[in-house]
């Protein structure tokens, strides 16, 4: 190990633990009614940042730098299986009433529990939790990466978990529209509703209530596209593996004036592509831990598997 990394690593083992990840809402965040909104105790940057995470709590999060199945990556031929939307079962209903938006201070996201979301993969029926946004995108589509990324998370009785990305492109919205000139394509109704409240919650540990949400268009707009299928893992500590990803290929749209409202707020919250799935950690290599030439572990079959972390009360 060198020096520096000797050094980032003492230094990150005294900072407080982080009980936070991308599961919120699931069975892994236990939270009270009523309870305040929690602020994440990791971070993007510096000594909490991807980097170091398996040293805010070594016992905990020990996948962040050992996992050989991390997520997110770059989705290229051969990394993913592509499921047409038609053959997958995916149900939200409209949310007349709004739901509760907050920040977590390592993300802002929408609260779903208990609106009737569904999502059927594998024969096994998740229900959806809630959505979360990243800046940039967290996985890399093909090489290149977008603006932002939207992962909605599921899980079901078993405590397994399943999450569908959606990526999130800009587009440019004239200030005044002329029968002549109208753009190709407009921005997302439910994003720009959803993030027509983010000045209500600028700051972390802060939360709104939305808007009605007209989640229909969401669904509407997936079913038209593919599912690019992969198990990988949650992209925040603890980095629990054994994840089912279906990241979207059809994306979302935002105007520029929504983007830089919420890219404000947000900042930038997005780990690094991890390694090939089946590869060693890039963590591991990094450290010395073998050779760059390490043989290949096979990766785990693309389907809705067990999520194999134990349920422990964690926050954002």
């Amino acid at each position: 190990m060198s020096s520096t990394f000797s050094r980032l690593f003492l230094l990150a083992a005294s900072v407080t633990p982080a009980l936070a990840f991308c599961g919120a809402h699931t069975h892994l965040d236990r939270r009270a009614e009523g309870e305040a909104v929690p602020i994440a105790e990791f971070g993007y940057t510096g000594t909490v940042g991807p980097v170091l995470w398996s040293q805010l709590d070594p016992a905990a999060n020990a996948l962040c730098s050992t996992g050989a199945n991390q997520s997110p990556i770059n989705m290229v031929e051969g990394q993913f299986t592509l499921l047409p939307a038609s053959e997958v079962q995916l149900t939200i209903p409209d949310v007349p009433e709004g739901a509760t938006f907050e920040n977590l201070g390592s993300t802002v996201e929408v609260v779903m529990k208990g609106k009737g979301g569904t999502f059927v993969l594998e024969g096994k029926t998740f229900t959806l939790e809630q959505f979360h946004f990243h800046h940039p995108s967290e996985h890399v589509d093909n090489g290149v990466s977008m603006p932002m990324e939207m992962h909605m998370v599921f899980s079901n009785e078993a405590e397994e978990i399943a999450v569908i990305g959606v990526y999130v492109d800009l587009v440019d919205v004239p200030a005044i529209l002329q029968l002549h000139i109208l753009p190709r394509r407009a921005p997302s109704t439910l994003l720009e509703t959803i993030f027509s409240s983010i000045g209500e919650i600028a700051s972390p540990g802060t939360e709104t209530t939305t808007k009605p949400l007209v989640m229909s268009e969401l669904v509407t707009l997936l079913k038209a596209g593919s599912f690019q299928r992969y198990t990988g893992s949650l992209t925040t500590p603890p980095c629990s593996e054994n994840v089912a990803w279906s990241v979207a290929t059809e994306k979302l749209r935002l105007s520029k004036t929504t983007y830089q409202a919420v890219r404000d707020v947000v900042g930038f919250n997005s780990r690094y592509p991890q390694n090939r799935l089946g590869d060693q950690n890039l963590l591991a290599l990094a450290l010395g831990g073998a050779s760059a030439e390490a043989p290949k572990t096979e990766a785990p079959a693309v389907e809705a598997p067990a999520n194999a972390t134990v349920a422990r009360r964690v926050r954002w």
